[in-house]
């Protein structure tokens, strides 16, 4: 991948950032007012790039999944419905944001 984003994947990554605070949330910390909204960070990259590349909203699920399970270190069932619905919200923003 290149090392600087347009202004619209910057929206993208921006947008993808606020899905994985406001609506992912597996730890349920999320705040709506909160200064520390920066919890999942660390995983926006990866969710990018799926995003970027095309990816189907299967694919960012079980992204997601596997994220809470290796890296959170908690349960998530495969095909689990809310990641499933986080999915939808970021392939939506992609395709508004990007196509």
């Amino acid at each position: 991948m290149k090392n600087k984003l347009s202004s619209k994947e910057k929206e993208l990554w921006n947008r993808i950032s606020k899905i994985l605070w406001k609506n992912w949330d597996p730890i349920g910390v999320c705040e709506e007012d909160s200064e520390w909204d920066d919890e999942y960070d660390s995983y926006v990259p990866h969710i990018f790039r799926l995003a970027v590349e095309g990816c189907d909203h299967i694919r960012i699920a079980a992204s997601l999944t596997s994220t809470i399970r290796q890296n959170i270190g908690l349960s998530a069932a495969d095909n689990n419905e809310h990641d499933v619905r986080v999915a939808k919200l970021i392939v939506s923003a992609r395709q508004e944001i990007l196509d």
